[in-house]
């Protein structure tokens, strides 16, 4: 069926909890899974509301806490697919667009599965923040396989 899966992080509990069905999914399928978090360039933060200015970062204090960040996020799904047998690697990436990187590192690897969460905004939190997890279902040559939290009773 799936062979390699790709399970983008960003941190939230959304997330988290897709990492945890997704390392299921891939054990029940036999497939490894290739864990990514996607990083934005400094740039990006400057042209959007001048935080760089405002906390005086430079861009090398600014990607090495991405790095960092990211390390942190990815940490816990690599202990979980270990402790599963699930196969893992691990990838930083940057780009402006988060939901271009993930469909391109989904190229770059080789990945015939994008399972991503989604957090399930609408309105006008939805239009201000866009949806990643709907222009990587829009923009992904491959299948995606949308994680939605449980509801709650």
């Amino acid at each position: 069926m799936y062979k390699k899966i790709l399970l983008p992080v960003d941190g939230s509990e959304t997330s988290a909890l897709a990492a945890n069905a997704g390392i299921t999914f891939a054990r029940q399928v036999g497939a490894e899974i290739v864990a990514i978090n996607i990083t934005q360039p400094f740039s990006t933060l400057i042209g959007f509301d001048g935080m760089a200015a405002s906390y005086a970062i430079s861009d090398g204090d600014y990607e090495e806490a991405a790095q960092k960040e990211a390390q942190e996020y990815l940490k816990p799904v690599l202990e979980r697919a270990n402790a599963a047998g699930v196969k893992v690697t691990s990838v930083i990436a940057s780009n402006y667009n988060v939901a271009d990187g993930i469909v391109d590192a989904a190229k770059e690897h080789g990945c015939d599965l994008i399972y991503i969460a989604t957090h399930g905004r609408s309105g006008l939190s939805r239009l201000l923040l866009g949806s990643v997890t709907t222009k990587v279902i829009s923009l992904a040559p491959v299948s995606v396989l949308v994680y939605r939290m449980p509801a709650t009773a």
